[in-house]
């Protein structure tokens, strides 16, 4: 279906793209194995603020794709790149898992565990998200912190169904606190896609990102020039294509389906 000789990179989503789950999904060793040797550049693009990008490369490598540390964006690192480039001396109050601290650490960014000292909130998926957690959140922004989110996503793609995701916590601290988000660092953000062209040092037409979600993956691309193809493996369907009115350049049904024979 894709002629690879059209591009030089091509940027792959992993929760439901790559991976569901524990389990690699049809066509990717085979998809990764004839672009390596073909000398495409490679990029796994994901908005899991659940995984540091050490861990994605770990997590890959063990399903039998190998991955380089520069050859992985996550959202919790480039919310540590946000932040180091746009308020480097911010203290941040965190709702999220351990990912997000440790990749705050590499970049030596200040974090508090006290809502009333945080100058910004930041907020990832937190699978033990509480009423306490909820009200702590709620206080720094009511008391001047902005809020920024790790990723759009409302819920994630998991064997047998969906798990809810980070807008769905970002949500109700929005309603507590009666404020609005300042900033989204993941897909579909302009940030993100500025981030991946710059790794990857190459024209938005000689790259293709493929996913499995129309208001990310690829929303990413069309919003920034960049051609996309959704595979059929995760989130969206062929029915939310017209309903959401978001149109890949490219529709596969897994990546058993991708490459022009």
């Amino acid at each position: 279906m894709i002629n690879i000789d059209e591009f030089d990179a091509f940027c792959f989503d992993l929760d439901g793209t790559i991976y569901l789950g524990e389990e690699l999904l049809p066509g990717v060793e085979n998809v990764i194995s004839q672009l390596r040797k073909a000398n495409k550049k490679i990029m796994f693009i994901t908005n899991s603020p659940t995984l540091t990008r050490a861990e994605c490369c770990r997590r890959l490598k063990k399903m039998g794709v190998a991955a380089e540390l520069e050859e992985v964006i996550t959202a919790t690192f480039l919310s540590a790149v946000y932040f180091t480039e746009q308020d480097p001396d911010a203290l941040v109050y965190i709702v999220g898992e351990k990912a997000i601290e440790e990749e705050f650490k590499l970049f030596k960014l200040k974090t508090t565990n006290n809502p009333l000292e945080a100058t910004h909130v930041l907020v990832g998926l937190d699978r033990s998200f509480s009423y306490q957690k909820l009200n702590l959140a709620m206080n720094a922004l009511r008391n001047g912190a902005k809020l920024v989110l790790t990723n759009p996503d409302p819920a994630c793609p998991v064997p047998g169904g969906f798990i809810s995701d980070t807008m769905a916590i970002a949500s109700a601290i929005k309603v507590a606190s009666g404020k609005s988000n300042e900033q989204i660092v993941g897909k579909p953000s302009s940030f993100y896609a500025e981030k991946v062209l710059e790794k990857l040092q190459i024209n938005t037409n000689r790259c293709l990102i493929i996913g499995d979600r129309l208001e990310t993956d690829i929303l990413l691309g069309k919003e920034n020039d960049i051609r996309t193809c959704l595979v059929l493996t995760g989130t969206s369907t062929l029915a939310d294509i017209k309903k959401e009115q978001i149109y890949p350049d490219y529709i596969v049904e897994n990546l058993q389906f991708f490459l022009k024979e």
